[in-house]
């Protein structure tokens, strides 16, 4: 559709003027095609953590005695928790450097000389986790289209797009 060798310049004025015309509204096509793309850029790391979810201890429909109960689950037990974070790029040469943001997000959990971690797992859900970690994103990088995954072991969790701001 867009460059062919099968169609060669015409000699003829006004066959090369279509010809000319066609090829124009080619190129328009293509750039246009190519500033309508969503570019956005991924990366993936993991945290140790432990965490709780208190009320399986009590509710009736998580605390069944039966084959679905979950009430363990009210007690403090690890997960590997995976996070996948997509964030949009404004352009394809390195708008935001991947692996300077993979290694800014891991320092975001990591305990810092005398101090704490900007966030902590703690008790929260998969969902509370993405949130936090939203909030810090886009208060660095404003106005971008966000997506975060964040499970327990890789096994169960949450997929959250946040939309422009």
């Amino acid at each position: 559709m867009f460059e062919s060798n099968n169609d060669p310049e015409p000699e003829r004025y006004y066959d090369w003027m279509l010809w000319k015309m066609r090829k124009e509204r080619e190129k328009e096509m293509k750039e246009e095609m190519v500033n309508k793309q969503e570019r956005m850029i991924w990366v993936t790391f993991r945290k140790e953590g432990i965490h709780k979810y208190p009320a399986a201890l009590d509710d009736p429909k998580l605390k069944t005695n039966d084959w679905d109960d979950v009430s363990f689950l009210g007690y403090p037990h690890r997960h590997i928790f995976h996070f996948r974070v997509s964030i949009e790029v404004f352009h394809d040469d390195r708008d935001i450097e991947f692996i300077q943001f993979k290694r800014w997000l891991e320092r975001l959990y990591q305990s810092s000389e005398g101090g704490n971690e900007v966030l902590v797992l703690d008790y929260k859900s998969c969902e509370m986790i993405a949130d936090d970690l939203y909030e810090q994103i886009t208060n660095k990088y404003p106005h971008r289209k966000i997506q975060i995954e964040v499970s327990e072991d890789g096994e169960n969790g949450c997929n959250i797009t946040y939309p422009t701001k």
